[in-house]
């Protein structure tokens, strides 16, 4: 036992870290952030697998040992808790007057009376009769024993303490969660849970491999989010549809209202609604007249206001420019800020922030560049930034700084127009799949219901001697808690008073 707790000391001090510094399953790009800032000690950090604690060697070891010491602590005492149950309440002591409780009277009765009696009150209690050459003080006694539920209940704390670790372990085997955006009333507002490809970010178990998803979809009808006057917000709502039947008609789906902690139950798979933010959208006229409309997710720097950031990358059409060269060197970049609600500062009322979490006055200050903005590179290109390397080297030329609100409009030098047309609300979705959470609350359950057992049950014992006494009986009694005597007193003096007839103690 002493070992299961040192173990378990460790496992609580091992998980200190993973508390205090990002984690690789939760942030890879803090992870990198703090790599870059914090130089040798981070490297050292990342040798000690510091940034992925609950999955590194060390922190797996303690587990394992933790747990068998939790089944090799267990099964001992399993059985001497069967043998002592199986064994019946020891012999009186030979010095009852020494006990923390004890008591003596005479009572007009045989021993064989007060047997009798002592017995009928002692129901419920497992008890021994010893006659006198069989007992220590050569007279008549009773033992009688209870509270062995204490350490029933004791080690049913424990087999659920490893219930929780072996659920809690399996169900990181085989489970999977991924966040995926969606943008709300827009044409692609559907999202399938039908492949790894589908999510922005995920992560498995290892053995879950992908390829078998619970199918289902879901098309983010809405959103709408409601806030306190200082911008806290008090409440997301998105309403959706959702369907088992990925083939189905869209009009056929189901109706649900999904909140923050109210997740779409689906096939064993949770979708929980995380947060949100907004998604602009441009519109680019070309010199030809051919328009192209782009709305993509910006990043939200600002939890409270929302002011956020990101880029859109558009690139010419076809029959402008039959040149592929000439034509990649005329894709158009747009880099910027979006305010949901605008606020301008500065001298020239230029510097552009937001003072309300809600869309209530829309504005963007964004630069425009022109060239080679990385679409046919091959390499994946940041959504929320342009590559640096394609700006310092000239490949991208930087065209206009401007500020607009919706509706209005900035002109090229070629007479491309590019129009900002307002934006759409996104959520963030996260669905989570683990088969096993059904099992860890019950695991939990019986722990709960283990410590309470073993705190509240007392184990404890009364011995009753008798002595002959011309015609009646001289009785000693003795009672000892075999843990805390805290509310033991009482019942073992109220068995004494009653066993000897005595009138009941005035309070």
């Amino acid at each position: 036992m002493r070992t299961a707790l040192i173990l378990l000391f460790l496992l609580a001090l091992g998980a200190i870290p993973g508390a205090l510094l990002p984690q690789r399953s939760l942030n890879e790009t803090k992870v990198l952030e703090y790599l870059a800032n914090n130089g040798k000690t981070a490297e050292i950090y990342d040798k000690l697998q510091l940034f992925d604690v609950f999955s590194s060697s060390w922190f797996t070891a303690i587990y394992v040992l933790l747990f068998v010491s939790l089944i090799g602590c267990i099964l001992p005492r399993s059985w001497e808790h069967y043998r002592a149950m199986k064994t019946p309440p020891v012999r009186a002591p030979r010095r009852l007057d020494k006990m923390p409780l004890h008591g003596e009277g005479r009572v007009d009765a045989p021993p064989a009376d007060v047997a009798a009696q002592a017995t009928a009150l002692l129901k419920g209690w497992k008890v021994a009769t010893y006659t006198p050459e069989v007992d220590r003080d050569g007279a008549a006694s009773i033992s009688a024993e209870k509270g062995y539920a204490r350490e029933f209940f004791n080690l049913v704390f424990h087999l659920g303490l490893v219930g929780i670790l072996v659920t809690v372990g399996l169900g990181r085997m085989v489970y999977y969660e991924g966040q995926v955006i969606v943008i709300a009333g827009a044409e692609n507002s559907q999202f399938c849970n039908t492949a790894v490809a589908n999510f922005d970010s995920f992560r498995a178990g290892a053995l879950v491999d992908g390829t078998k998803l619970n199918p289902f979809c879901v098309e983010v009808k809405d959103f709408s989010a409601e806030y306190l006057p200082q911008g806290q917000a008090a409440q997301f709502t998105s309403n959706v549809t959702w369907t088992q039947d990925v083939f189905s008609d869209p009009a056929t789906w189901e109706p649900y209202q999904l909140q923050v902690n109210h997740p779409l139950r689906i096939a064993g798979d949770r979708v929980y609604l995380q947060g949100h933010g907004f998604a602009p959208r441009f519109t680019v006229t070309w010199p030809n007249g051919e328009t192209r409309t782009h709305m993509v997710q910006f990043r939200p720097d600002d939890p409270t206001f929302f002011l956020s950031s990101g880029v859109m990358r558009f690139d010419p059409p076809a029959g402008m420019y039959p040149d592929l060269v000439k034509r990649r060197e005329q894709q158009l970049a747009i880099q910027g800020l979006f305010a949901p609600t605008a606020a301008w500062s500065g001298e020239k009322g230029e510097l552009l922030a937001s003072s309300f979490p809600a869309m209530r006055d829309p504005a963007v200050a964004i630069d425009v560049y022109r060239g080679d903005a990385g679409l046919d590179t091959g390499r994946g290109q940041s959504l929320f930034s342009l590559d640096p390397a394609l700006v310092h080297s000239g490949q991208l030329q930087k065209l206009e700084r401007v500020n607009l609100g919706v509706g209005e409009s900035v002109t090229l030098d070629d007479g491309t127009e590019i129009r900002f047309d307002g934006a759409n609300e996104f959520a963030n979705l996260q669905v989570s799949h683990d088969p096993t959470q059904s099992w860890v609350l019950v695991a939990s359950v019986i722990t709960l219901l283990g410590v309470v057992g073993s705190l509240t049950v007392k184990r404890r014992r009364i011995w009753v001697r008798m002595y002959p006494d011309n015609g009646g009986t001289r009785v000693v009694t003795a009672g000892l808690a075999r843990t805390d005597r805290a509310g033991w007193g009482d019942e073992y003096r109220e068995f004494h008073r009653t066993l000897l007839g005595l009138p009941e103690e005035e309070e």
